[in-house]
């Protein structure tokens, strides 16, 4: 389905114009509550996985391969206005999951932690370090999100790898909780699997895959 078609049912364009509105809004809660977040006090879990190595930075490989997937990700779902829409409203729901996850669990991160700072925000000076963000890994999530939505087989291994190996990344930089990355996909894909099935007529219509 092109975007002049896409466009030109009032239904889906009304639900388009909602499902940014509501992205815009689910953002900005998330970046206040990551600052609540980062000045309340949590709990340092038990982590016998995270005891079994010192942590090692990788933070230029996993910001690497997350900017890689968004902008792959971006360049192939623009070409589908359905599968674009379904993304940001599958992401929406995550991330408010996400919120009430890390409200339900307030952590501190784990020892030894290296902070995971991002590349391009701090070349630019701006944005401020976050340490709290955990339960559950968003980076870990967006890139199975990716995965489940990817349109062909190429792009599903693609974002697959990436996937996996940033989710190694981040423990073994300590930047996370081993439980944090194994909850994510559980997440990620409930949130996927809740706007398919709201969606089901829609995709059957439009030969979704």
């Amino acid at each position: 389905m092109k975007w002049k078609d896409f466009l030109q049912e009032k239904k889906l364009r009304v639900e388009f114009i909602i499902t940014i509105i509501i992205l815009s809004l689910v953002l900005f809660s998330l970046t206040n509550f990551l600052n609540f977040s980062e000045i309340r006090q949590g709990v340092v879990l038990p982590d016998p996985i995270l005891k079994l190595f010192n942590p090692v930075n990788l933070t230029w490989l996993t910001f690497g391969l997350i900017y890689l997937s968004l902008i792959t990700a971006i360049a192939i779902f623009l070409k589908d206005p359905t599968r674009f829409m379904l993304v940001i409203q599958a992401y929406s729901l995550m991330i408010i999951f996400r919120i009430i996850a890390m409200y339900a669990l307030p952590l501190n991160p784990p020892e030894n932690m290296i902070p995971l700072n991002d590349p391009f925000v701090q070349f630019f000076g701006t944005g401020k370090l976050l340490t709290k963000d955990l339960f559950f890994s968003g980076h870990t999530a967006t890139l199975f999100l990716l995965f489940l939505f990817a349109p062909n087989k190429f792009f599903r291994n693609l974002f697959l790898i990436c996937t996996i190996t940033v989710a190694a990344a981040v423990i073994l930089q300590h930047v996370h909780y081993s439980i944090d990355v194994i909850a994510a996909p559980f997440f990620t894909y409930t949130s996927y699997r809740i706007i398919i099935l709201f969606h089901k007529n829609l995709i059957n219509n439009w030969n979704f895959k």
